[in-house]
């Protein structure tokens, strides 16, 4: 397998998938939720999105991958966020421009989050790795669209163990999963429904997302199950690099190293409450 060279070009491009995922989500739900206010604008080479106050997708991604920040770009993100009260939260690639960093430090932003950005090549032999959708005594199977309320909720009581599953969850992991190019996979132990995933391909990226056990089903290969149908789907649909985000540390990042992901880069986040506009 061939080895991944870094760049601005490579950070850009993974970057701007999960910001246009983000985008389409925002999309999705607007219309279902039209109280929430959503809004998209490109910024500084990225996205600007708001899907309600304090929702996870509710932040900027991208930005100073095109190239310098300058303070009237800078100046028009938080004045994207302050009309709508919300802090300006940006996930930051450290591929990106320095005078992004500069504006961060001289407008006094403080660092909330880190997160590894996960990723490996895929090549031909990903494709034959997962031709069985039967994995030991998991079941993988991916669902139509009506069957989305199904994956919804088995995804949000797999992540209930560290937030409350809320309306407002459900809701934005409902748009994610309507977004174009979204697929949702179910996971079943011997039938009985016990976990899910996302797969998001867009410009040659497999994005894996959204991906929780439930935890009465957990050490029993669910997740690995998962892993490797959507690695083999990402590489049967033409993707050439497939990434996902794990906290530095965590059982994720473990999982997926056993699947041959490595550290690409680590992604920052900058945070600042803004006073509104």
């Amino acid at each position: 397998m061939s080895s991944l060279n870094l760049d601005r070009a490579l950070s850009r491009r993974i970057e701007l998938a999960e910001a246009h995922a983000a985008a389409a989500a925002a999309t999705a739900l607007a219309k279902f939720r039209p109280e929430a206010g959503v809004a998209v604008e490109r910024i500084a080479g990225g996205f600007a999105v708001y899907c309600g106050a304090n929702s996870p997708v509710t932040q900027a991604v991208g930005l100073g991958l095109d190239g310098a920040v300058n303070d009237e770009e800078f100046d028009a993100l938080e004045q994207f966020y302050a009309q709508r009260k919300e802090a300006v939260r940006v996930e930051t690639s450290p591929l990106a421009d320095p005078s992004l960093m500069e504006q961060f430090g001289k407008r006094h932003y403080r660092v909330t989050e880190f997160t590894n950005v996960m990723a490996r090549p895929l090549c031909h032999s990903d494709v034959l790795s997962a031709q069985q959708d039967v994995i030991g005594e998991v079941t993988i199977e991916r669902l139509d669209p009506e069957q989305i309320d199904l994956w919804n909720l088995t995804v949000a009581q797999g992540f209930a163990e560290n937030a409350p599953v809320t309306q407002e969850i459900l809701d934005v992991m409902r748009a994610f999963a309507s977004a174009p190019q979204v697929e949702c996979y179910l996971a079943r132990v011997n039938g009985a429904v016990a976990g899910g995933g996302t797969l998001i391909l867009r410009d040659g990226v497999a994005g894996l997302f959204g991906a929780s056990t439930l935890p009465a089903y957990r050490n029993r290969g669910v997740q690995t199950a998962l892993l490797q149908t959507r690695i083999a789907r990402a590489a049967q649909a033409g993707c050439d690099l497939v990434v996902c985000l794990a906290q530095p540390g965590s059982s994720s990042q473990r999982n997926v190293v056993r699947r041959g992901f490595s550290v690409l880069y680590t992604r920052v986040k900058f945070e600042r409450e803004v006073a509104p506009a």
